[in-house]
């Protein structure tokens, strides 16, 4: 009597929760200084080696020490199709443990959810990414287009040692890719129990951090002080926190809030958006943030001593245009700040915007609806940011499609950069099916 000795094959969709673990109690924490930054070398190392455990030759580049970059490049079927990008980045924003329900870095399942900082930005799809390549290495498929890998550092803050840093520096790494997929899209939005959108994005906003600086004459705190630069800054600042900028609705927008309306019944006042906004729920924040340009101030700085009225201060926004808008966002907040203050860019970068419309659009409809029966995928808009602003510089379309089915009652905007970020096991179990059907024909 003889016995089966092969290995069994792993499942991905068991092995993407392990993998996805694994890479959440790495320490990529990103402080946007690279002299307090973690960085990535960890965890580029790791995915480096679970793809070379399968036979793909993914190759580090290191930007800065310890910012680190992975990218491979999977053969397809037909070679003479434009090859596809998969992106994610391995950095992570920081976080204070004390808040947390469970420590940030444990990999922790518990309750249905994997839990840890990146587990829905974006070390969730990184692991997804890895699952599914694991197993068609193991089983011999072949997408039917060359796949680019790309796992990236700092795109937390701004991509400088990520994402731009390879498309300036290495643009050949990229030859040929056409079109490509990265976050924050995918996701479901429960309209009741037999039907959901899923957002797949198809723009997002521009990147227009700034700071704000002003001079004053420095004096002894006791005395009566009419130019104070800390006064000067706080009024500006005030002023640019409670200014509420005009509607705009893009193409996107609008596609999105004309296919929710009629999801939900309802009527859709392009003047008026505001009541079919409120309905949105979990959503309804991201959603509302892209109806306009926005600008938050998020730091403010001053002063050396209590006694001592400073000679300057300082002050950051964190500032988001809508597409063609930037130089108008700009002008609109120089009149609101006033001539006292003045404006320098921290990053600049472009808000983007494509149509939805297409052979790979129809295959990320495909796979949803194949792995959901109750999915309507529709078009919309990040009020953020990704790397995706440094590969739309080689020309490639891009898309943000993470698949994951999330539980109605979850706050998931919420979830990013916040405390107990979280990802429903499930639901990336879910994802894997899904990113497994679409990359293999996209």
């Amino acid at each position: 009597m003889s016995s089966d000795t092969t290995p069994s094959v792993p499942v991905p969709t068991d092995e993407v929760v392990d993998l996805c673990s694994d890479l959440l109690r790495i320490d990529t924490t990103n402080t946007g200084d690279n002299a307090t930054s973690v960085g990535e070398r960890r965890a580029a190392e790791y995915v480096a080696g679970r793809l070379a455990e399968v036979g793909v030759d993914a190759q580090i580049y290191e930007s800065a020490p310890g910012r680190a970059n992975v990218v491979a490049r999977i053969p397809g079927t037909d070679p003479g199709r434009g090859a596809l990008l998969v992106h994610g980045h391995l950095d992570v924003v920081p976080f204070d443990a004390s808040e947390w329900s469970v420590h940030p870095l444990s990999g922790e399942v518990s309750g249905g959810y994997l839990w840890g900082r990146g587990a829905i930005d974006m070390k969730d799809f990184d692991a997804m990414v890895l699952a599914v390549v694991r197993h068609w290495q193991r089983t011999g498929v072949r997408p039917a287009r060359d796949i680019v890998l790309a796992f990236t550092a700092d795109e937390e803050a701004g991509s400088e040692y990520g994402a731009h840093w390879l498309v300036q520096e290495h643009p050949e790494l990229f030859e040929g890719c056409t079109e490509a997929i990265g976050e924050v899209g995918g996701f479901s939005y429960t309209i009741d129990p037999a039907r959901r959108l899923y957002l797949i994005e198809t723009a997002e906003k521009g990147l227009d951090w700034m700071r704000l600086r002003v001079t004053g004459r420095p004096g002894h705190g006791s005395m009566v002080h009419d130019d104070n630069a800390v006064t000067k800054l706080a009024e500006a600042v005030a002023r640019v926190g409670s200014h509420r900028f005009p509607l705009v609705l893009t193409d996107t927008v609008r596609t999105f809030l004309t296919e929710t309306a009629d999801v939900l019944g309802m009527e859709f006042d392009p003047e008026h958006p505001e009541p079919l906004i409120a309905r949105l729920g979990p959503i309804a924040n991201m959603i509302g943030a892209t109806l306009r340009n926005t600008a938050n101030p998020t730091r403010f700085e001053a002063g050396y001593k209590d006694n001592v009225i400073p000679g300057r201060a300082v002050a950051t926004l964190d500032c988001r245009s809508l597409p063609g808008q930037s130089e108008l966002l700009e002008a609109q907040l120089r009149e609101l700040v006033g001539p006292d203050v003045d404006i320098e860019y921290i990053h600049r970068q472009p808000a983007l915007e494509t149509t939805f419309d297409g052979a790979l659009v129809d295959g990320m409809s495909r796979a949803l609806l194949a792995e959901d029966p109750g999915a309507r995928p529709v078009p919309y808009m990040l009020s953020g940011g990704t790397d995706a602003k440094a590969f739309d510089r080689l020309g490639i379309r891009c898309f943000g499609f993470v698949p994951l089915r999330l539980p109605a009652d979850l706050n998931f905007s919420a979830l990013f950069h916040g405390i107990d970020e979280r990802v429903p096991v499930d639901g990336l179990q879910f994802g894997v099916r899904v990113l497994d059907r679409f990359l293999r024909d996209a």
